[in-house]
């Protein structure tokens, strides 16, 4: 049964496919397949999908789906954070969260989880992934849901701070800020 299925995969593939004649062939469609090189194989590609039908917008990777207009007119120019969280909007966005003093990973694992778990309750959706000792990175697939993210870190007694496109926002108890405040 099996040697069936495959015996009309086969005949539906041939039947579908374009058949070209041996001379009408490009260069590199005349090469044995393990000669090929990753441009031979990239037009192989091409010519698999060429009569495929597009997909549709919200099947498309994120990178390729089109972002939504921003409506200038809701934002003040003066409120920067505001339009990056707008321009940020269903993107993926990561930010770095320190945690104060010189934990040991345990100490961040447990700490780090526990302000997910207080951001999923808050209905933000972050993934986290610890990159030192006390240091972890969490991911928003809605990435203008790191603001108010931040916002929540921030007032956190043991975040150093949090880090959000190359812009750092001190942690309220962080040891740096009470050392900026003293002088």
């Amino acid at each position: 049964m099996k040697n069936f299925y495959v015996l009309i995969l086969c005949i539906c593939t041939l039947t579908v496919c374009k058949k070209f004649k041996e001379d009408e062939k490009p260069e590199w469609a005349k090469k044995d397949v393990r000669d090929f090189t990753d441009a031979d194989l990239e037009h192989l590609l091409d010519q698999w999908e060429e009569d495929e039908e597009p997909l549709p917008e919200d099947e498309l990777p994120e990178y390729l789906k089109p972002q939504q207009p921003i409506d200038f007119n809701k934002i003040g120019s003066s409120d920067p954070e505001k339009l990056l969280q707008l321009a940020k909007k269903g993107r993926t966005l990561m930010t770095f969260v320190s945690v104060s003093g010189n934990p040991k990973r345990e100490e961040t694992e447990e700490l780090t989880k526990l302000w997910q778990t207080s951001l999923w309750n808050n209905h933000i959706q972050a993934e986290r992934y610890l990159v030192d000792d006390n240091r972890a990175i969490f991911m928003y697939k809605d990435g203008s849901q790191a603001w108010t993210a931040k916002d929540y870190l921030i007032e956190q007694e043991k975040c150093e701070s949090v880090t959000i496109e190359s812009k750092v926002y001190p942690g309220k108890y962080g040891i740096k800020r009470h050392l900026e405040d003293e002088l």
